[in-house]
């Protein structure tokens, strides 16, 4: 029988759980054991004892680790506690193979198959385990919210025997998924909502969320779009016509969401310092890019920073803010994963060597790094 290891998460902030209730009973119907590592899922409202009453069992970490045949998490461990486990186990988890490159080695070394599931590639049948997607919609909403209770004023227009209440500007920098569930979210909050984005594609689903679509016109031939429908680097001309755009409509806005990244390179810098100074005071800029760098000068992780009388804010991990949802989905994705493989005979997940899925998220195999985007 295969064990499934669920470890307790040790990265400062990190509240969410490889594994719910809800997926630990679905592996343990594939026929597999499941262990869960003692206070694994308690900051994700997730007690001990709904683990071991659906048939886990729940203990300390060699206990857990023992013999382990795949080890879920959501960050990547300290590869000094991997010890004990089952030769060639796997380890599923967000493993930030960029920014952790020398811990992909250890990996390697302590003789792991290291599965990065932010490398998933964005196909029709991978779409229901990427971990991007569902922790980036759920923090889309949340940067909302956050910029909501910041802002000193309401968001929906309120007609009053006073007088009349205006409606909040927001604006959204950046339309993937986070971006669109700003915009949806800022639409229900009563917001006048803008968006842009480099990749044109997308002007269409800002309008069909009721957003007002703000694209650099004057630039042909530039789609910003690159493999897997993420967002490229783009040219010195396309910048300055995206930046003096962006510099006489942000000078209008209450709120601004930044949701640009690039995978494996530090986020794009959408918003400078006099760009800010031209906004109102009082006004609230959210950072969804701050961990990496940020989208706005001057933006730093878990800080409220206060730059001519604008509020900058983000969060290091927005997703922990919200743990009990984001594990859920982060939960789904890792067992939709592990079962599209499962293999009935062998009663355990195979990944064929050949398959696009594996080519993409294998890191390490048999003592080595394999991955080509690491090894290029």
């Amino acid at each position: 029988m295969v064990k499934i290891a669920v470890l307790k998460e040790t990265v400062a902030g990190e509240t969410r759980v490889a594994a719910s209730p809800e997926t630990v009973k679905k592996y343990i119907a594939l026929g597999a054991s499941v262990s869960v590592e003692s206070g694994a899922g308690l900051l994700a409202s997730v007690s001990d004892a709904e683990y071991e009453a659906i048939g886990a069992s729940v203990g300390a970490s060699p206990a857990v680790l023992k013999d382990a045949d795949i080890i879920l998490g959501v960050q990547g461990p300290n590869p000094k506690v991997l010890k004990g486990f089952a030769p060639g186990a796997w380890l599923v988890a967000g493993l930030d193979p960029f920014g952790q490159r020398a811990r992909v080695d250890e990996y390697a070394k302590a003789g792991v198959e290291a599965l990065a599931m932010e490398f998933m590639p964005r196909i029709t049948r991978a779409q229901s385990m990427d971990i991007l997607s569902s922790q980036s919609n759920l923090a889309g909403y949340k940067a909302v919210i956050e910029a909501a209770s910041a802002y000193g004023r309401a968001f929906p227009m309120m007609m009053t025997a006073a007088g009349t209440v205006s409606a909040a500007k927001a604006f959204i920098m950046g339309v993937g998924v986070a971006g669109l569930q700003a915009i949806a979210t800022a639409r229900r909050l009563g917001a006048q909502v803008s968006a842009t984005d480099v990749r044109s594609a997308t002007k269409e689903q800002i309008e069909s969320l009721g957003a007002k679509a703000i694209f650099v016109e004057n630039v042909a031939g530039i789609e910003g779009e690159g493999a897997g429908g993420y967002a490229t680097e783009m040219s010195d001309e396309y910048k300055a016509a995206q930046s003096e755009l962006v510099s006489s409509h942000i000078a209008k806005q209450d709120i601004v969401i930044t949701t640009a990244l690039i995978p494996g390179r530090p986020a794009p810098r959408l918003i400078s310092d006099a760009q800010i100074a031209s906004m109102k005071p009082g006004s609230v800029i959210f950072d969804l890019a701050v961990a990496q760098g940020g989208n706005v000068e001057g933006s730093k992780p878990d800080e409220v920073v206060v730059k001519h009388g604008v509020k900058i804010i983000g969060y290091a991990n927005t997703p922990a803010h919200l743990a009990a949802d984001t594990s859920a989905l982060f939960s789904r994705n890792l067992y939709n994963f592990l079962s599209a493989f499962w293999d009935k005979e062998a009663g355990k997940p195979v990944l064929p060597d050949d398959d696009e899925i594996t080519a993409a998220i294998r890191l390490t195999k048999d003592g080595k790094v394999v991955n080509e985007r690491l090894l290029a």
